[in-house]
């Protein structure tokens, strides 16, 4: 508005030219100002003659159960499924002190993630033998290219807290690395890591999402 010539939005609103003479000549960003009185007002005038809009924006997380529940801490996944007007995906991970975060790979998009409360450790594994291990805490910022193996270990006395975010896809896909053993034929994955029956037996069948079960 500020780099309009004035008679525009004076015109447009109906109002004098001096009436908008204090229009900021740059963007304010984040700026202070006096606190916002109740909801209700807002929504009200929000909604205008049309009323409230048909769709509801907002996802209450941490309302409902969670998706997956172990001992070792829970998932609760936000996506299309659940969240009708979201085009993204994102889970909200808590890790119990001593639990891991399984192997596991997301084969439809890259992972952000953002540590909210407690300590973690990543290691992310890549082809050609490659991997690099890092430490997190609150406020940082995690990121696991698609396909890429990958574990998180809470490192610390508390719960580990954090959001796996998933752009340009409206679904949360995750392949676990146990459930994917579980399911190959059992005399090639004996052979291949030098394993008893009972040990692979002992492989979760179904996926954990947090360790322990």
């Amino acid at each position: 508005m500020a780099h309009l010539p004035p008679e525009v939005p004076a015109k447009n609103f109906g109002v004098g030219e001096q009436a908008l003479k204090n229009v900021p000549k740059e963007e304010l960003f984040i700026f202070q100002t006096d606190v916002p009185g109740g909801l209700e007002a807002d929504q009200k005038s929000a909604a205008g003659a049309l009323g409230k809009s048909p769709k509801d924006f907002a996802f209450r997380t941490m309302a409902g159960p969670p998706t997956k529940q172990t001992k070792g801490g829970n998932v609760r996944i936000v996506d299309s499924s659940n969240f009708k007007v979201t085009t993204t995906a994102m889970a909200m991970v808590t890790v119990h002190p001593g639990g891991m975060r399984e192997l596991h790979w997301h084969p439809n998009a890259d992972e952000w993630q953002y540590y909210i409360a407690g300590k973690g450790r990543m290691t992310v594994v890549a082809t050609g033998n490659k991997a690099r291990t890092m430490d997190f805490q609150e406020g940082d910022v995690g990121y696991v290219q698609k396909t890429l193996l990958h574990y998180i270990e809470n490192t610390g006395d508390t719960d580990l807290m954090f959001l796996e975010m998933f752009g340009k896809v409206d679904r949360y896909q995750e392949f676990s690395f146990s459930e994917w053993l579980a399911h190959t034929p059992a005399e090639l994955v004996m052979a291949h890591l030098h394993i008893d029956k009972a040990t692979f037996d002992a492989i979760p069948k179904n996926g954990v999402s947090v360790t322990p079960l």
